[in-house]
């Protein structure tokens, strides 16, 4: 797809990799339409940006805030790129997250996601050629002890978007399901970042991911996974998970220590 013919609506617009990607679709000459809960963070672009950057603020959660953005798309016609990027995370074991935090990463990782892609197919259908973009992680495909609750969201995303991309085979709506690897936002907290740091985890940058999310949108690919090795643990994964299984068992009194010693929520994209 050619950025310059691209109209976005883009969820998570004020988180890092969110607001790299509307920083660097708007310099490639898209139009985006910023979906967030944080103007302010938005507030330089739409300032540079004026003609191609609008913003709305909507909880997606709740289905008034949903409506909210569907008439919001209609607004700005020709919507033919919808980029969900909003999501949550927490580093923390099982036991340690309690329900609320559960239900709240679960809706809007997950159930805001589907239920938003559902309003806006109708629009993306009356298009030539449209896409869909989500924004999972490389914890889609590989259960991580300290992540058991985002993993399970992200592993539903992946499933979605390959039953999603299967399901408009005959139409012109594509489906790009992208898989981040550990990235240097506020969505990660202080224990997951040291966490990183003593298991030398490879940590990008979000302008990195962004650059190669565009890249992907341009080339019209359905799938895109970031970082060595972590592409290879995905497919070790699905062939040999045993050998996934023992390696995490070694670091797990680390992954343990960490989330007792540092506790915190970590932050929405």
């Amino acid at each position: 797809m050619r950025l310059a013919d691209c109209r976005v609506l883009l969820t998570g617009a004020s988180g890092g990799i969110g607001l790299a990607l509307t920083e660097q679709l708007c310099a490639r000459g898209a139009r985006v339409l910023a979906v967030s809960r944080h103007p302010e963070a938005l507030s330089a672009m739409r300032q540079r940006y004026p003609q191609q950057l609008a913003w709305v603020g909507a909880d997606l959660r709740r289905p008034e805030g949903r409506t909210q953005v569907l008439e919001a798309a209609r607004g700005i016609g020709d919507l033919n790129v919808l980029v969900n990027a909003a999501g949550v995370n927490r580093f923390a074991l099982l036991d340690q997250v309690d329900e609320g935090e559960a239900e709240d990463m679960l809706a809007l990782n997950v159930s805001a996601t589907l239920l938003l892609t559902r309003a806006l197919l109708p629009l993306l259908r009356q298009r030539s050629h449209a896409l869909v973009v989500n924004v999972g992680s490389i914890y889609g495909s590989i259960g991580y002890p300290g992540y058991a609750i985002y993993c399970a969201s992200k592993f539903a995303l992946r499933g979605f978007s390959e039953a999603l991309r299967r399901e408009l085979a005959d139409t012109p709506v594509n489906v790009l399901y992208v898989a981040p690897r550990a990235t240097r936002t506020a969505m990660n907290s202080q224990a997951a970042m040291a966490l990183n740091a003593e298991l030398n985890v490879g940590v990008d940058e979000p302008e990195q991911v962004a650059g190669a999310v565009i890249g992907a949108i341009e080339k019209d690919l359905s799938e895109l996974y970031l970082g060595w090795p972590e592409k290879f643990f995905v497919r070790l994964n699905s062939m040999l998970p045993g050998l996934v299984d023992r390696a995490l068992h070694k670091q797990l009194p680390i992954i343990r220590r960490f989330s007792a010693t540092h506790p915190g929520k970590d932050h929405s994209r």
